[in-house]
């Protein structure tokens, strides 16, 4: 069989798309020279597709094996987003990139989206709404392209899982912050607390937003606090901030952002809720000149610098203890 790094041979429909694009994926094909088999025991999903799923008021864990057993893989047909997996080494094809790395039984994270990991799941255990986590019994696929981390050994497993599910946010923030600039971070869950982290350690004033109060202040996350409702725009500021982050988990929160951040800032959109359209027409429509950017989940040692982001920020480490005590 020949290299097959993206995983083009498992997309049965539409042809000719990669598998995230797919609609159907098939996991059941033998396994490829260059791929990796995981024994799954949890799924971390996406917030904005898990508050999705709770909103039909329908069981998440009955949602989410619908949707695999009819897609091959997870992918919220709403939001089009997915999540993460962790689990054990079933398999390394000798072709694989990890061939020499991992053996059987290790422990991973994925670190790349469900929407395009080949994925069987034979039972759901448990769902942890607090942590937007399933524990499962399963099986998937991780390509040759796919990138994974080894879980580290000095935090609790629910920790690590809850920074690696968004350890693209503060490696993001690490290359758009500067010293001095003023930082608007509209979201205080997991993505927004390291953004916020990530920003005051490059040196920038940082500014928190939710629709609750959140302690970043006190916490030593954030220079000030505002408190209003990012799908309602007119509440936000005007034109103050040099760099705005969104990381809110619920949609409709464009404008806010593109309001907030001054003419010739940036919107940095790391929500699976954002629409590109809703981004992109609005800005034209106030005649914003605001640079965009989409988060893409992954940058070169984003992990290591989330992990590494928790270990040496004591508010941090509080914040994702307390969040991983209250989902077990």
């Amino acid at each position: 069989m020949p290299p097959d790094p993206y995983g083009l041979r498992r997309v049965v429909r539409p042809a000719g798309v990669l598998p995230q694009q797919a609609e159907v994926l098939d996991p059941l094909l033998a396994l490829g020279r260059d791929e990796l088999a995981i024994d799954v025991d949890h799924l971390n999903i996406d917030a904005a597709s898990f508050r999705q799923l709770e909103s039909t008021g329908r069981d998440v864990g009955e949602q989410v094996m619908e949707i695999v057993n009819q897609r091959g893989k997870m992918q919220n047909p709403v939001t089009g987003s997915g999540g993460m997996l962790i689990g054990r080494v079933a398999w390394v094809g000798p072709e694989h990139p990890a061939a020499r790395e991992l053996k059987a039984g290790d422990r991973i994270a994925t670190l790349v989206s469900l929407t395009l990991t080949p994925l069987i799941l034979e039972e759901i255990r448990a769902v942890h709404k607090n942590a937007e986590r399933l524990d499962v019994r399963g099986r998937a696929i991780l390509f040759a392209s796919g990138l994974w981390a080894a879980l580290p050994d000095d935090m609790p497993l629910e920790m690590a899982l809850a920074v690696l599910d968004v350890c693209g946010a503060p490696a993001w923030v690490a290359r758009l912050a500067r010293t001095g600039s003023r930082v608007l971070v509209i979201g205080a869950g997991k993505s927004g607390s390291l953004a916020c982290a990530q920003a005051r350690r490059n040196g920038a004033q940082v500014t928190v937003a939710d629709i609750r109060k959140a302690s970043f202040v006190e916490d030593g996350l954030a220079d000030a606090a505002l408190v209003f409702d990012a799908t309602k725009p007119l509440e936000a500021p005007r034109g103050e901030f040099d760099l705005v982050v969104n990381c809110a988990s619920v949609p409709r929160t464009e404008m806010a952002s593109i309001l907030a951040a001054r003419d010739g800032g940036e919107v940095l959109f790391f929500s699976m809720a954002t629409s590109f359209t809703a981004a992109a027409l609005g800005a034209e429509g106030v005649g914003k000149d605001v640079r965009l950017t989409i988060g893409n989940g992954y940058a070169h040692g984003h992990a290591r610098l989330a992990l590494d982001l928790v270990r040496s920020t004591p508010a941090l480490r509080k914040i994702f203890a307390e969040r991983s005590a209250a989902a077990r």
